[in-house]
């Protein structure tokens, strides 16, 4: 994958662009306000957060792929994507983009709506199955954190402290994903359902959008929108998890 990133930033200057903007966002702002133990504490972070976004990522796109078999489509199957197997589905930019800023995606599951039973109602249900598996993650993982939480001395360990760390991750950014790509923005989920919802995707200004999604979501990061947006909903949602569950 590292290999794939390389090849992909010598002949994309926008890609590149995009991944100065994620070590500006990221190491970069936590070295200069916490210095080098601010940087350390980033990279540990990460190694922490790293398992979690494999998980929610593939979760996410075998979502999209399994659905879309289901409603008679077997591009996702030809293409190797119906796996929960990370390398079917990392996009390296997305990744990125969740080590750096929180925020990310995988690689967009390729889907012919010709092939679909009902085309309208098979595209809605292929565009929720991403965002449904990362809910059902994030609660499933919810239940796995109470029977930590309530081991007794293991909870107290040093492997009982990192199981935690980790499991608390995995509700984090799942929760995260599934509100991320519920955003109108392109190229995201919710952005194809509203397209599917209202039956406007051969509309002119939606394609137009879609055809300028890199530079859009380009913005939205920089801007630092879906921490604004979505911060206080995914803390609301996360709270609730873990109190009404793990507690």
């Amino acid at each position: 994958m590292f290999r794939n990133l390389m090849y992909m930033l010598r002949r994309d200057r926008f890609l590149l662009l995009l991944l100065i903007v994620f070590i500006v966002e990221g190491p970069l702002m936590r070295l200069m306000s916490g210095g080098i133990s601010g940087l350390i504490s980033w990279v540990v972070d990460t190694l922490l957060i790293v398992p979690a976004i494999m998980i929610g990522l593939s979760f996410h796109e075998f979502g999209h792929a399994k659905v879309a078999q289901l409603s008679g489509d077997n591009t996702p199957v030809y293409q190797g994507r119906v796996t929960l197997d990370p390398r079917a589905h990392i996009d390296p930019m997305g990744l990125i983009s969740l080590i750096f800023l929180g925020f990310g995606w995988g690689r967009p599951v390729q889907i012919n709506p010709l092939n679909f039973r009902d085309r309208r109602l098979d595209s809605i249900l292929v565009g929720v199955a991403g965002i449904s598996m990362n809910l059902l993650v994030a609660v499933v993982t919810s239940f796995l954190l109470r029977l930590v939480y309530h081991s007794g001395s293991f909870f107290d360990s040093g492997i009982g402290s990192a199981l935690t760390s980790v499991l608390l991750n995995i509700v984090y950014i799942n929760i995260y994903l599934m509100m991320f790509n519920l955003l109108p923005v392109p190229p995201l989920d919710g952005y194809g359902l509203v397209g599917d919802i209202f039956n406007i995707r051969n509309n002119r200004t939606y394609q137009i959008l879609y055809l300028n999604s890199r530079y859009i979501l380009l913005m939205v990061l920089i801007l630092r929108l879906p921490s604004t947006l979505l911060s206080p909903v995914c803390g609301r949602i996360i709270n609730f998890l873990i109190r009404t569950i793990v507690y």
